[in-house]
């Protein structure tokens, strides 16, 4: 069996997350890319097409790394690639700091300068970018994106395929319902109901709710 890693997505999402895994001493020895993907992501071959994944494990490979950065897609492909006996592997830059006492998922990128604290929980393929924080017994959903230089105090719930922008700050004990949009900057003090989308300082609900 090839141990050597399948990247899920072939953009600029994708060649962090390929450096990540190689900072961890991973192989990546494919891109699956959507049609019309270039020839290559950074120097990884690009394989174009969801057809791809199911050649690939007859071939011997059998560990897959999403590297997409919208969440339902993300999610949506992340279940293609279990579903077809793929084990979905994390790609955490070495330069994190992550608690002893934090719980991580499984597929999930953590970047360069985030930072973990205690007895946090990050759900599968959630996305702690770049200089991020997340505080002491914060709750993150699966699938969560949450942008660089975000900033979450403790004890913090964001749901699942939730969005929070470049730069948000949110204060302690807050909840961020599922399927949330806060915009860049934004400053969360008050709670946010599901679906809904938050900008601001500080943060505040605009439009309805996505059905």
């Amino acid at each position: 069996m090839n141990t050597d890693i399948i990247v899920i997505g072939a953009g600029g999402h994708a060649k962090v997350c390929i450096e990540l895994l190689r900072s961890m001493g991973e192989r990546v020895a494919f891109c699956v890319g959507a049609p019309g993907s270039p020839d290559r992501c950074l120097d990884v071959p690009v394989l174009n097409g969801d057809d791809n994944l199911a050649t690939l494990h007859q071939k011997g490979y059998s560990r897959a790394f999403v590297a997409i950065g919208s969440n339902g897609i993300r999610d949506r492909l992340a279940r293609l690639a279990v579903d077809q006996e793929y084990g979905l592997v994390n790609a955490i830059s070495p330069h994190a700091v992550i608690s002893p006492t934090a719980e991580l998922g499984t597929g999930i990128a953590v970047m360069a300068g985030a930072v973990i604290n205690a007895s946090a929980l990050i759900g599968d393929l959630a996305i702690i970018n770049t200089g991020a924080t997340i505080d002491h017994d914060c709750r993150i959903g699966r699938g969560v994106h949450i942008a660089p230089r975000c900033a979450l105090s403790g004890n913090v719930r964001v749901g699942d395929h939730s969005f929070l922008g470049a730069g948000c700050t949110v204060i302690d004990g807050i909840r961020i319902g599922e399927g949330v949009t806060v915009g860049a900057g934004g400053v969360v003090i008050s709670d946010i109901g599901p679906k809904a989308t938050a900008v601001g300082v500080p943060a505040r609900v605009v439009g309805d709710p996505i059905k």
